[in-house]
């Protein structure tokens, strides 16, 4: 994209460009809206007709309509029902087809959500009312680690009440697991599905998967006691075919290519292959000896291990090749507006690399709650605890092509780089034959790893009452919640790491250590070798980690939060003629307390004094009050007003202590970059109005305004004033006043949207339509917001992290006499995401906009000895939809991946 486009990106106007699928929708579901009123009218004239019992896909759509139309706060929502048919890996691809909201895509899966077109730092999310931890550096959860069969709904809360606990600035998802007294009675549900994918297998992975569960919920004691567990297990292939080139983009002079041209420094062709094997397992105890008081006991936990090999070609291309000659330059060479296009590089030195990473992550959460009537007082008690702990293994291996006497055997490399597909990749040489690759000193060194860890815990405890208010002020409030809620938080993180050296000699990998040949045609390089990354570290090389070094001691740190929240809202009932009015004010105040622990490096100590301890922190407080209102017209017509102010806290990454320092020794001023615990969280009015149409509870049409002033907003910046005080005694210093980049607190900006959404069965319209229905959804956002990004590589003024200016899904179904099937379509534009690289930072870039699809068709038994049994074939990415990223251009392509499209087959069965 050019600099005018991305300028026209980043503006202030609001233009809505509606998707043909959009247009389609609206024009479609306007169409049947009038036959469709007619029609509800006319069956709420006839209260003899027979009930209809509606299960599938029908029952999860209705039942989520009832959560949106019956909610006092702006919602979306799925239910379980909804969740278990849909073709979905993760929780994340089924919340990602609600109206406003978009996932990111990581390794091909679903992963983290963006609401409302802010980043996953602006959401919070709860299991059951309360908030989670997560295995990642920062807040977001990834939701891959959640298994939807676990979930017996989920509700995403758009527009915040005083009482929601850990609520979120753009949103907050709070997943719930099963109630077990709320079933008629004993319920074993049991899924199966094998799975496989179309790239076929790739080195040591196999193409195929699997993945089950089974779930028992019964009731005891006279239906007092009930009980819930549930087990997920998965087994997936990590499969893709992947591009990448270095970034930034810069002008750069190499011989051969034109003055003041962009050039990338390297590019690289690979093989991905590998492992995702989750367990998950769920427990709920629920115990109701009386109308008077309901304890419910449950649990979580979960174990995610993904265990991969990037197998890679990989060519420096900035002039560099190990100083051997002759040098480099490109002959011939292609441009195209001041950008390299491709050409010929001649004498580089490319590298075939095993990339490793092993990562386990562990969730354990247990939340214990007591609802007890005290008369006509309600009290809420809740306990919990959720911990998470992430271990991982970054290991590579480096070869060359040389021989026993180590000379260097250069090559030319025939290049072409074409956004929206494949970069091309033609070595001269072979590069398939193990025999003629050697571990050795290359030109990026022989390896190099990582050992990072997260460890992140957080307790809680709740107090809370409801309390219905006297008859002579219940005419417009019908009762006040009041409550507090203390939380206590700790994230800490680790990461040793350093080179990985030879023990002797140059070697090739030895045979029983190699794996398949891996095929790189896709990017035209051919094949190259594949082998056991670790089994070759522990073949001929030596890997100590450590984290003392001076440039390591700044990435460890401790981060605290604790939070005292108390809050009051006014519960609102009130008849206005033929209007009803529903809602609550109030207000939730929220105390706290953040503080880190880190060391940093000062050279100018004596040896064995040169790590000295940081600790920083604050506290304050914020006022949250909040209003929302629901009025409910005649024709089963609901209009909506909310209005609140909202916070977001701080990355936890953005809070640390930790920073490294030093002292210029020509001007002897400090310097020094790093976090900064003394933030002020975003902060945000919001304002929200909501118009919802809706058929009983078969179908609805609603349409949405959302508008969020930023007070604040949290960049990366450099401050030339900044007071080194406490860091500069004892050191060549002249001065205590220097220059330090971090995240700092800034001006913020507006955020806009308009969501526009439906479901209907298309029975509504004609009976001609019997058993087919749709669900759509058409988000248009935009925002004033750019920030800047130093040391990026998308250049300045960059558009709201997560912000997609269109959102589209689409669904379409058809269910009947126990057949069914589905088409799920889900879209967004371009968009800026965060990526993380292999040296663990956090990396901005545009993504290219998505269009994904999936298919599932089934038969479910409905009588006969087979009843209770559904088979079922799934595809996911129905069109291999590529991953694709670019820098500050669109021309200026970075990653390009395919994931395959994968298919699965099963059955259900339940009783």
């Amino acid at each position: 994209m050019n600099n005018s486009a991305n300028k026209r990106a980043a503006g202030t106007g609001l233009v809505f460009n509606l998707s043909p699928v959009a247009v389609g929708c609206a024009i479609f579901v306007s169409a049947i809206a009038g036959n469709a009123a007619a029609q509800t009218t006319t069956e709420q004239a006839e209260p003899g007709v027979a009930t209809v019992k509606v299960t599938g896909i029908r029952r999860g759509i209705e039942d989520a309509i009832s959560v949106k139309k019956d909610s006092t706060s702006i919602v979306e929502a799925i239910s379980a029902e909804d969740i278990g048919k849909l073709p979905d890996v993760s929780i994340a691809e089924s919340i990602a087809r609600l109206p406003g909201l978009a996932a990111q895509r990581v390794g091909g899966r679903a992963q983290v959500i963006s609401v409302r077109g802010l980043s996953p730092d602006f959401s919070t999310t709860l299991l059951n009312g309360r908030e989670q931890v997560s295995t990642g550096d920062n807040r977001s959860v990834e939701f891959d680690q959640y298994p939807s069969e676990l979930l017996s709904g989920v509700t995403i809360y758009k527009t915040p009440d005083a009482a929601l606990i850990g609520q979120g600035l753009s949103g907050t998802v709070d997943m719930q697991t099963v109630r077990p007294l709320s079933f008629a009675g004993r319920t074993v549900a049991m899924n199966a599905r094998a799975e496989k994918n179309s790239l076929g297998s790739i080195s040591n992975a196999k193409s195929t998967g699997n993945r089950f569960s089974i779930s028992y919920i019964d009731q005891f004691l006279n239906r007092t006691l009930g009980v819930a567990i549930g087990f997920a297990h998965l087994d997936s292939p990590v499969l893709s075919n992947e591009t990448g080139l270095y970034e930034p983009w810069k002008i750069q002079g190499i011989p051969g290519v034109p003055a003041n041209t962009y050039i990338t420094e390297g590019i690289k062709a690979v093989g991905r292959s590998g492992d995702n094997k989750r367990d998950g397992i769920m427990g709920v105890l629920q115990y109701r000896p009386s109308k008077e008081w309901t304890s419910t006991l449950d649990v979580y936990a979960s174990k995610f291990q993904r265990e991969e090999t990037a197998n890679q070609i990989e060519i420096n291309l900035g002039g560099y090749n190990g100083n051997y000659t002759p040098t480099v330059q490109f002959n011939p060479v292609t441009t195209a507006n001041g950008v390299l296009t491709g050409g010929t590089i001649n004498n580089v030195y490319p590298l075939v690399r095993g990339m490793y990473n092993d990562r386990e992550d562990k969730i354990r959460a247990a939340g214990w709650n007591n609802l007890v009537k005290l008369g006509t007082v309600t009290l809420n008690a809740d306990l919990s605890i959720s911990k998470a702990e992430r271990k991982e293994l970054n290991l590579e291996n480096n070869t060359q092509f040389t021989n026993a006497a180590g000379d260097p055997f250069l090559d030319s490399v025939a290049l072409s780089f074409a956004g929206g597909a494949f970069p091309t990749i033609r070595a001269n040489r072979d590069y398939s034959n193990p025999a003629n690759l050697y571990v050795r000193g290359t030109i990026y060194g022989s390896g190099y790893g990582k050992v990072p860890s997260v460890e992140d815990e957080l307790k809680s405890a709740k107090l809370a009452a409801n309390i219905p208010l006297p008859d002579s002020m219940a005419t417009f409030f019908s009762s006040v919640d009041v409550g507090i809620n203390y939380s206590d938080r700790s994230k800490k993180k680790r990461q040793p790491e350093g080179d990985i050296t030879l023990k002797g000699a140059a070697f090739t990998v030895p045979a029983d250590l190699q794996y398949a040949p891996v095929d790189l045609g896709f990017a035209g390089a051919g094949l190259i070798p594949s082998w056991n990354v670790p089994g070759v570290v522990a073949y001929g090389m030596v890997f100590q980690p450590s984290d003392t070094k001076d440039y390591l001691i700044a990435k460890a740190w401790d981060v605290n939060e604790k939070i005292t929240t108390s809050f009051v809202k006014a519960n609102i009932e009130h008849e206005v003629g033929s209007v009803s009015l529903r809602g609550n004010i109030g207000v939730q105040v929220q105390r706290t307390d953040q503080s880190s622990q880190a060391n940093y490096w000062d050279g100018t100590a004596p040896v064995g004094s040169q790590v000295k301890p940081v600790d920083d922190g604050k506290t304050y407080t914020d006022v949250l009050p909040s209003l929302n209102l629901a009025l409910l017209f005649p024709g089963d017509q609901t209009l909506r007003f909310a209005a609140a102010k909202q916070v977001a806290r701080p990355r936890v990454d953005q809070l640390r202590s930790a920073l490294d320092f030093g002292v210029d020794k020509t001007n002897f001023k400090p310097g020094g970059s790093g976090g900064n615990a003394q933030l002020d969280p975003w902060r945000a009015n919001a304002f929200d109005i909501s118009y919802e149409k809706y058929f009983g509870k078969k179908a609805y049409l609603a349409a949405a305004a959302f508008h969020k002033k930023l007070t604040s907003y949290i960049y990366t910046q450099t401050n030339d004033s900044y007071d080194f005080a406490k860091f500069v005694p004892g050191t060549i210093a002249t001065t205590p006043i220097g220059n330090y980049t971090a995240p700092y607190n800034g001006q913020g900006g507006t955020l806009k949207g308009l969501e526009l959404s439906g479901s209907m069965p298309l029975n509504l319209a004609s009976p001609m339509f019997d058993g087919f229905g749709v669900s759509a959804s058409a988000t248009f956002s935009d925002s004033t917001i750019s920030i800047k990004d130093p040391g990026g590589s998308i250049g300045e003024d960059i558009p709201l992290p997560g912000l997609s200016k269109r959102v589209t899904n689409l669904t379409v179904y058809y269910e009947k006499n126990g057949f069914e099937t589905r088409v799920s379509q889900r879209r967004r534009s371009d968009f800026v995401g965060e990526i993380g690289n292999f040296n663990g930072n956090r990396s901005l870039r545009y993504v290219v906009g998505e269009n994904v699809v999936d298919f599932q068709i089934g038969y479910n038994f409905e009588t006969g000895s087979l009843k209770g049994l559904g088979l079922l074939l799934q595809v996911n990415n129905i069109t291999n939809a590529a991953y694709e990223t670019y820098a500050a251009r669109r021309d200026q392509p970075l990653e390009y991946q395919k994931y395959g499209r994968t298919v699965l087959l099963g059955a259900n069965y339940k009783f």
